[in-house]
This record gives structure tokens, sequence and C-alpha cells, in this order.
């Protein structure tokens, strides 16, 4: 069923303004989320921060789950399709850091705060402030803040909702804290691993000669640069991070890479996947040492297109706004609901900056473009008709 227009809502700045006047409450969510730790795997704060939002917002059907995703329901009009917000609770700090955030009046500067405090946030606000603004969709809504995103997560949090939800979604949203004109319809191929060298325990490292297991490391790395990449369809292999040893003078033991492979096609992604496995393989035959390959992620090409209905209504509802669409592939939760053929967009919210760094910060006054954008396309859901 077809829930979306191709037109504007009419009274975007009007809105904007409104949406600023709850700034309050909006920072308020924005600090206690960003302030409360949320490693992949360690929700658990987060979740009920969350459902106390959605409780006070007197939504349907509050609960979490066996894997800690947070949900609540605001129904529609009887018969009406259901629209799902999603916004993933995890970032890629542990709670070992420092969670303090520092608010000014242009930034706001913590760990998380834009991967993706941000996103739970307005997650948390939007049940608020769709009743403060008097705005109803005609659709229902489901608001989920998912776990297990990131790293070793792999979308658990997400592929359990969908997959054991009793409810139908019929299109969906994803909130990302930046970029703010972030507009993601289709997801990239992508296989995310870590190879482990390993030298064994009888290893003679008397010998002169030997070279350790960072050598070896680097024999791999040079043989996977020289995997013919096409250029069409677009694909890459990214060197995320190396480990290895632990001092100067001592031959390294052990040494790691964490890779990930993307590609506009599932079969370049796979060709590239099996080519890695026979690397491995052959170096490990020629050296001796133990060499393994931990697949940590994966995701299939997909998506919908631009002039998909919904897709078209972000365009309409960010233009009407002043934003500039950075359309590109996503392999956020985006990838996990193409791959159940639900038709989702993702949103950015805010201006981030030094992302996933001890410095990240997102500004202030964008974000209220930001809930506008989403609210303006809730907001035309409720006007089906009406005209430019």
């Amino acid at each position: 069923m077809d829930m979306t227009t191709h037109s504007s809502p009419p009274t975007l700045e009007a809105l904007r303004e409104q949406v600023k006047d709850c700034q309050d409450i909006l920072l308020a969510n924005l600090v206690m989320m960003a302030e409360t730790p949320a490693p992949t795997f360690g929700e658990e704060g987060r979740v009920r921060f969350l459902l106390d939002r959605f409780r006070e917002a007197g939504l349907d059907h509050i609960g979490d789950d066996e894997v800690n995703n947070g949900v609540g329901f605001l129904p529609g009009p009887d018969g009406a399709p259901t629209l799902a917000v999603f916004a993933h609770l995890d970032t890629v700090f542990g709670t070992e850091h420092s969670h303090a955030m520092s608010l000014g009046p242009e930034r706001v500067k913590g760990l998380g705060i834009a991967d993706n405090s941000l996103g739970a946030a307005v997650l948390a606000s939007l049940p608020h402030l769709l009743q403060r603004l008097g705005i109803q969709p005609q659709v229902n809504l489901l608001f989920a803040g998912v776990s297990g995103s990131l790293g070793r997560g792999n979308l658990g949090g997400i592929r359990f909702l969908l997959e054991n939800s009793q409810r139908k979604i019929d299109q969906a949203i994803c909130l990302e804290g930046a970029p703010l004109g972030r507009l993601n319809y289709t997801a990239l191929a992508m296989m995310r691993g870590e190879i482990r060298v390993q030298m064994p325990d009888e290893y003679d490292f008397s010998r002169f000669g030997v070279t350790g297991a960072i050598v070896h490391m680097n024999d791999i790395i040079n043989r996977l640069l020289e995997i013919p990449r096409p250029s069409r369809p677009k694909t890459s292999v990214v060197f995320g991070s190396i480990q290895g040893g632990t001092t100067f003078h001592e031959l390294a033991r052990k040494a790691s890479l964490r890779f990930e492979v993307r590609s506009e096609a599932d079969e370049v992604a796979d060709m590239i996947e099996s080519r890695i496995g026979d690397i491995l393989l052959e170096v490990q035959a020629r050296s001796g040492v133990d060499i393994s390959l931990d697949k940590i992620a994966f995701r299939r090409q997909g998506g919908i297109t631009f002039d998909h209905p919904l897709v078209q209504n972000c365009r309409s509802v960010m233009a009407g706004l002043g934003i500039e669409p950075k359309i590109g592939p996503s392999m956020s939760e985006l990838a996990a609901l193409i791959a159940h053929d639900i038709p989702a967009v993702t949103l950015g919210l805010s201006n981030g900056h030094q992302v996933n760094t001890p410095e990240e910060e997102v500004e202030i006054d964008p974000i209220f473009t930001g809930i506008t954008q989403v609210l303006g396309v809730l907001q035309s859901l409720s006007f089906p008709g009406d005209a430019a």
C-alpha cells in the first residue's frame, strides 16, 4: 500500500520554529541518552530510558525483547499501514570510557553523540513532539530502538525484530545522527572480517632469519591488494586496523587485520571473499603459521529506486527545508529492511564532526532542521491528497 505522496508539507519553516521551541526536552533527552553507555551487546540502560519516554508519551505495546530492542506503538486509523521508525542504540565506545557530555551554545560534544546517540534521542522524543505539535499521521507508527547494530553485532537487533514481529511493516525510516542531508535508499554488498596470524607454540624463534607474525601479515596484505577490483560495479577493500607484537626487540607471535569488502554487486563481493580464503590457505601452507578468518558481518546489495514514492517524498521535504541531499548506499539497518523487501530510507539529523573519535560532536541548530525533516515526512502522510 502506498503511504507517501509527492507533495511537500506547506508549513515546514513554521514547523521548524515549533520544533525549536521544544529544544529543552530535545537537548535533555540527547544528553541523558548520550551519557548512558551503550556498547554493542550492552544497551540495557538506553533501552530503559527509551521505554520510559515511550510510557510518558502514552504509546501502546511498549516493551523489550530477548536481544534488547525497545519498542512502542502509536496506532493510526483502522486498517492503516504501518511505518516503522528505527534508530540503533549502540555506539563503538565501551563502559570503560567517560560518557560525560559537553553542551555548548552551538555544539554538543561527547563519545558517540553523532553515532548514534542523537538518532536514539530523536527516536525517544518523536512521540512527544507528534503530540505537542498536533501531527496525526494516517498510518500506524512503530518506534524501535534496536541493539547489536555495529561491528560484531551485525544488525542482530533489527534482524531479530523483523524475523519475530507479529506486525507487518509496510515502510520504514532509519535515523542516524549525521550527516544532515543523508538520504540512503540502497545497500551495498559487504563482508567484514578479521584475519589472525599466530606463530605455532613449537615454532623455533631462535633461528636466524625468522620473521614473525607481522611479516606474514604483510605478505597477506600485499596479496589482498593484488585481487582485481572492478570499477564497475564499484568495489573496494578497506583495511580498518592492524595490530601485532608487543615491543621493539621481540618477534611478534600474533598479528590481526580488520578489513571490509564493499561492492555494488553481490557476486563481486562473493568472488573477493572466496579469493581471500584461497590466499590465506596458500600463505598458511607455505609458511607453516596458523592463519584464521573470522567473518564478523555481512550484507547483501539491494534497495528501492530514486523514483520510489518514499524517496520522492523525502526529497520533497528536504527541498522545502533547503537541505541538499547526500545520496549514497548504506550498510546500516537499511540493509536488514531491504533483505525483508521493506521499502526504507535512512535520514541524517545534524552535522557531525570527528565521528567515532574522542572529539566527536554535533551542531545543535541543524538538529531542529533534521527533526523537522522527519516530522515533515510523517506530516505529509496525514494529508495524502494535498497539493504542493
